[in-house]
């Protein structure tokens, strides 16, 4: 089991994956080259959720299609001051993820 942590000192933010510096994946998308924040929502935690999805799944392709529902849920309301996350409550996340109702294309929202 993987364990992704954030901290904060100051103002620099630091993640890492079992010990190593996170790869942001500025190569799938480069919301952030400034670097990973979390706890509203914005580029800072795109690029992170982003780069946490695409580093748990192995899967370039549905991380794309994940991370803006998994910075919104997840990333946006992590602790300021610092934060742990398994990959079980990763893959949690985004169980639920897929088992919400999304709207159709063709309706209309109000």
């Amino acid at each position: 089991m993987k364990l992704y942590q954030g901290r904060r000192e100051w103002h620099v933010t630091e993640v890492t994956v079992d010990g190593r510096p996170l790869d942001p994946r500025l190569d799938l998308w480069n919301h952030s080259p400034t670097g990973f924040e979390w706890g509203y929502g914005g580029s800072g935690p795109a690029q992170l959720a982003l780069a946490i999805i695409a580093d748990h799944l192995s899967d370039d392709h549905d991380a794309l299609n994940l991370y803006q529902d998994f910075k919104r849920t997840v990333v946006a309301s992590l602790p300021n001051h610092g934060w742990t996350l398994t990959s079980r409550q990763i893959q949690q996340s985004l169980d639920a993820l897929k088992c919400t109702p999304q709207p159709s294309s063709d309706e209309v929202p109000f």
